[in-house]
């Protein structure tokens, strides 16, 4: 999956935009809107936390430093003589899991009070009233897209493509 963005100058614009992108078989939970705090949206498709902030990139990173903690306790557990009454396997395996699920569940209290790094360079246009758009699509679906909202919508800024999305949400 790829995400595209797109600036939009206002509601109705979008509006017309998410129409065609659901003619064109895009799923609206791959349409995400960002607009100014108090914009009023109607029925578009509005971004959710994990889209506005930094979440599933904290989580991530959470899991794997976690996990990697977890497992160098077990490995210490294991070499303190005495210390290894059941199989050293399972402890190092249990703790590894435990310290990625306590690494990715403390990771995301923090990720969700972030905002996304991804939404930086949009923040001042956002303020001064545009909305942006990101568009979830298939890779092999970039070019169909991009092209359609840009012959269709030529007040539309196109503003790149993400080389990828995280697998979740």
């Amino acid at each position: 999956m790829r995400r595209l963005y797109f600036l939009v100058p206002d509601v109705p614009s979008a509006s017309a935009i998410v129409d065609e992108l659901l003619l064109a078989r895009v799923p609206e939970k791959s349409i995400h809107v960002v607009a100014r705090e108090g914009t009023p949206l109607g029925n578009l498709p509005e971004a959710g936390l994990a889209e506005k902030s930094d979440l599933i990139p904290a989580i991530e990173r959470g899991l794997g430093l976690g996990g990697v903690t977890g497992t160098l306790a077990g490995l210490v557990v294991i070499a303190v003589p005495g210390a290894a009454v059941v199989s050293a396997g399972a402890i190092v395996l249990s703790l590894a899991v435990a310290g990625g699920a306590v690494g990715a569940w403390v990771s995301s209290m923090i990720g969700v009070s972030v905002d996304s790094p991804r939404l930086r360079p949009y923040e001042q246009a956002i303020e001064q009233g545009k909305l942006l758009m990101m568009v979830d699509v298939p890779a092999n679906r970039v070019e169909e897209i991009d092209r359609m909202v840009r012959r269709q919508h030529p007040e539309a800024q196109p503003e790149g493509v993400d080389p990828d999305i995280p697998a979740f949400p």
